[in-house]
């Protein structure tokens, strides 16, 4: 059946379960049947209202904490844009036809991002189970209900409690070591910057998932002997605190190791070498190019590592593909890795990016090529800033990549 053909409201009204769509303000922007069902409520006093303004905490109960424990899930969705699985949760809720009546209530929630196509969340989804009277069954016959179903109620609330509080320790864990991790990659980064009088844009995403820290490196360097740069991009295999560490080491070498090397060829040699005393550094991928504005040639060398493009004034498109040799710590004695160069005119664009922009499971990895070529040439007229997000629009799945990116255009 063809998706034009699905109606997926009528969908999301029969689906089985309690579920909401909430804007990012917690407002309910629908509801299903099932939830109206269960709430007591109807759609006219849900809909359009602020979640909690419709389900407060019982006002009679000082240890009422599930209002508190829904809203910092309902906000980490909202921040981290990941899905957040919730303990079970005691929640009263207030008779609608008696008002100041409550009912004692069990519930197990998960909330979960719906992202737009900038990767934002745009609506959240409140999925919930009552298990109120599954916890009340669990108690026996009504004859010793009062006895086994209240302890048994405790003990179940006890247990939801301590892993509700596990989690929010795991989670402060996590944000601090996330805190380092973002402090370490701006450490060893270069900032955004032009390289002498020619413009550059970068850009740096994180997989999904990730501590907002990669292998994934750049480098833009100024080179001695008239107007001439260097432009490199480099991934190590992994992610988090260890591999960053790795790319740091690796991109201060190949950062030093340029500016004295005879061209780029050298330069990965010297490289190759060092990432054999680097532990983290297998199958770690690199490419560089020299470029010389004042003899208009750019001169390159890859040590397995994708093709940068070449996007001349007229929309041609160039992968430098004719330098490729193997990742940096693959031959124990590296000997000089191959080299070529190539020619273009002012106004052309040199792109530096690594896998994650064009690598997509289930994909032969030309498709990815073409597809980042066709966007290259479409948009070659826009600044480079302006282009780093257009690719990066395009390219990239609207939930974020799977694997690290890093992307850097120049403007020749």
């Amino acid at each position: 059946m063809a998706d034009s053909a699905i109606d997926y409201r009528a969908v999301f009204q029969a689906l089985p379960g309690m579920v909401a769509l909430l804007t990012p303000e917690l407002v309910y922007a629908d509801v299903n049947e099932e939830f109206v069902r269960v709430s007591g409520r109807t759609r006219e006093q849900l809909v359009g209202k602020y979640l909690f303004d419709v389900f407060p905490d019982n006002p009679h109960d000082p240890a009422a904490s599930g209002m508190r424990n829904l809203e910092a899930s309902l906000y980490r969705v909202l921040a981290t844009g990941e899905r957040d699985t919730m303990a079970l949760q005691r929640y009263d809720v207030e008779d609608p036809e008696r008002p100041g009546e409550w009912h004692k209530r069990y519930w197990s929630p998960v909330n979960a991002p719906l992202l737009g196509p900038d990767g934002k969340v745009v609506l959240v989804v409140h999925r919930v189970e009552e298990v109120t009277e599954l916890i009340r069954a669990r108690g026996g016959s009504e004859g010793n209900r009062g006895g086994r179903a209240r302890v048994l109620e405790a003990e179940l609330y006890t247990r939801a409690r301590e892993l509700q509080e596990l989690n929010e320790r795991l989670r402060q864990a996590h944000s601090r070591e996330r805190e380092v991790a973002l402090a370490l990659q701006e450490a060893m980064l270069p900032a955004p910057r032009q390289v002498g009088l020619h413009r550059a844009a970068v850009r740096y995403r994180p997989a999904v998932g990730a501590l907002n820290v990669c292998g994934d490196w750049y480098d833009l360097v100024d080179l001695v002997g008239g107007d001439r740069i260097g432009v490199s991009v480099g991934d190590v295999v992994g992610h988090g605190l260890e591999a960053a560490g790795v790319m740091g080491q690796l991109r201060s070498a190949l950062s030093a190791a340029s500016r004295v090397a005879a061209g780029p060829a050298q330069a990965l040699d010297v490289l190759g070498r060092y990432a054999h005393v680097i532990d983290g550094a297998e199958s770690a991928t690199a490419v560089t190019t020299f470029i010389d504005c004042d003899r208009h040639v750019i001169t390159y060398s890859s040590a397995g590592h994708l093709p940068p493009v070449l996007v001349h004034a007229d929309g041609r498109t160039e992968f430098l593909d004719q330098a490729t040799d193997t990742p940096l710590d693959a031959r124990p004695d590296p000997i000089r890795r191959p080299q070529a160069a190539t020619t273009f005119s002012p106004g052309a664009t040199l792109v530096l990016y690594t896998d994650g922009l064009i690598e997509r499971r289930r994909e032969d990895i030309d498709t990815g090529l073409d597809r980042l070529a066709a966007a290259l040439r479409d948009h070659r007229d826009q600044d480079p800033e302006d282009l780093a997000d257009t690719v990066l629009a395009q390219l990239l799945p609207p939930g974020g990549a799977t694997d690290d990116t890093a992307l850097i255009i120049v403007r020749l």
